[in-house]
């Protein structure tokens, strides 16, 4: 029994070996997002194809991605919203234990305005009122792959002239990939400069999702 006990241990460990690596959590963080082939997600982390390719035999021999074949490509996604949940609860661990996280986020977000944030489930609980404007501030690929149901896509690059179009009578949401992405701070603080009412998710879409909330696919074709 204490045999069969060690080896459960063992296997447990592989997941901690997974997470063992910045490089393979920040894969993972992109993956929640969409689905991605190698050289994208090279692209992405900055590492080599090769490395990158290391990193995502490790994570899919430990079970937290899957792999599917499009043609000469491989395209790799989570293995279940039981993964988001997980590097969501490491975050939250990190935040709470690591003084260093919470000095790495104030540096992270010193520019921009980190008040007014607002939950999941207050958000769910505005999503049918007509004051409400969601806006996703995710690339479209992104974006098409799953999102808030009534999100509007605003691409990054396109906050500022995104803003100088939007009615000042209205509520605005911005979300974004997480806590550790800057375009929904960056959306906030210049739909606040032009004296629009407007909160920050405190989470991003996969943590949405992941806890069963309304949300929508927009595939392309």
């Amino acid at each position: 029994m204490n045999s069969i006990k060690k080896q459960l241990f063992e296997q447990l460990a592989l997941i901690g070996h997974s997470l063992g690596s910045p490089q393979r959590v920040e894969m993972l963080d992109y993956l929640a997002q969409a689905e991605c082939g190698v050289d994208e997600l090279s692209k992405l982390t900055g590492l080599t194809v090769a490395n990158t390719s290391r990193h995502l035999h490790i994570l899919k021999q430990n079970g937290l991605v899957l792999v599917r074949k499009e043609g000469k490509k491989r395209l790799y996604k989570l293995a279940g919203d039981d993964v988001v949940i997980l590097i969501s609860s490491l975050r939250k661990t990190a935040k709470t234990h690591l003084a260093e996280v919470d000095r790495l986020m104030l540096n992270m977000t010193e520019n921009t305005n980190t008040e007014q944030s607002i939950s999941s489930t207050e958000l769910n609980n505005k999503l049918n009122k007509p004051e409400l404007l969601l806006l996703d501030v995710r690339p479209s690929r992104e974006f098409q792959q799953g999102h808030i149901k009534g999100a509007i896509n605003v691409q990054p690059e396109d906050i500022e002239q995104t803003t100088k179009n939007l009615p000042t009578n209205r509520v605005v949401v911005a979300y974004c990939r997480g806590p550790f992405c800057l375009y929904s701070y960056e959306m906030i603080d210049a739909l606040r400069e032009k004296g629009i009412e407007a909160h920050r998710l405190e989470d991003g879409f996969p943590e949405w999702k992941a806890a069963g909330l309304p949300y929508e696919l927009n595939e392309p074709g």
